[in-house]
């Protein structure tokens, strides 16, 4: 129950009213133990086939959007038309696999100090993030 009512408190710090089908994105979302990478069409389906909800894709998009704008959610873009949003919304590195699609959490100590040596004239460095892009290696297969 006490979920429930945090799920409640997130729609309402993000602008959205706390209807049925927004619940079951929370439910979903953030229920895990682990972090939980997706896009918003990937979500759909999860919600779905996994409970039997028929959720509108606008509701999804514009529930996690919403989310990442109150700052629940990081969006990763892999490219211009494809973006995964992540649960975890700590800085931390990513690998990509181009073969299955799926965004992988990188640990912080299998990447070495960055040494940005050009920054924007009047700017700081917030943050930096890597997305390590990934696919089999078809010159050692037989």
């Amino acid at each position: 129950m006490s979920n429930y009512i945090n799920f409640i408190e997130k729609l309402r710090a993000s602008g959205l009213r706390p209807t049925k089908q927004r619940l079951k994105i929370c439910e979903v979302l953030f229920e895990r133990e682990k972090t939980f990478h997706f896009t918003i069409n990937d979500l759909a389906k999860t919600i779905s086939e996994k409970l039997n909800e028929k959720i509108s894709l606008a509701t999804v998009y514009n529930t996690i959007h919403a989310f990442k704008k109150k700052g629940y959610l990081k969006e990763i873009s892999i490219n211009s038309d494809k973006s995964y949003f992540d649960t975890n919304t700590s800085i931390h590195h990513h690998f990509f696999d181009e073969d299955t699609n799926e965004l992988i959490d990188c640990e912080e100590n299998n990447i070495d100090t960055i040494n940005i040596k050009n920054n924007y004239t009047g700017k700081k460095i917030n943050s930096v993030e890597v997305l390590i892009k990934v696919a089999s290696d078809n010159q050692n297969q037989n």
